[in-house]
């Protein structure tokens, strides 16, 4: 195999790798061709703990499917230390933890089964955004 064949293969491979990285960013679960909506946490605005900059600790690199009903209000654990995975049981109050990150508050427009994030590193919080594919994130070790 020459040099310049081989170059291109290698090129095109990192192309292909760079496509891929692009897609995880994006709310991956689904694919926008399909016509399926991202979910939005409509509290988001009200509650100053959406806005939080850190994040919590991987409890798990998949996410938790769960039947949301709409108009009940949930707190999703952000800390990655709560017990009842993937919702806030306090754990966070705990002062000998010394946890400053706040779970999120959070409801639903439809009662329907949505994914939620378990990695604790989603953009799109509380719901799985794909973050926990990225090899940054899959390469850490859980809590």
């Amino acid at each position: 195999m020459s040099y310049y064949v081989l170059r291109s293969k290698l090129a095109g491979l990192s192309r292909i790798s760079y496509l891929r990285c692009r897609t995880v960013n994006q709310y991956s679960t689904k694919s926008k061709d399909n016509g399926a909506e991202v979910p939005v946490n409509p509290l988001a605005k009200v509650y100053s703990a959406t806005y939080q900059k850190e994040n919590g600790a991987i409890y798990d690199k998949k996410p938790h499917k769960f039947f949301c009903e709409e108009g009940k209000v949930y707190n999703w654990c952000l800390c990655g230390h709560s017990k009842n995975q993937p919702f806030c049981d306090g754990t966070h109050n705990n002062i000998f933890l010394k946890i400053k990150i706040r779970p999120i508050k959070f409801t639903v427009t439809k009662s329907k089964n949505y994914w939620l994030c378990n990695c604790k590193q989603t953009r799109n919080r509380p719901f799985c955004d794909g973050t926990h594919k990225r090899e940054d994130i899959a390469g850490k070790k859980n809590y």
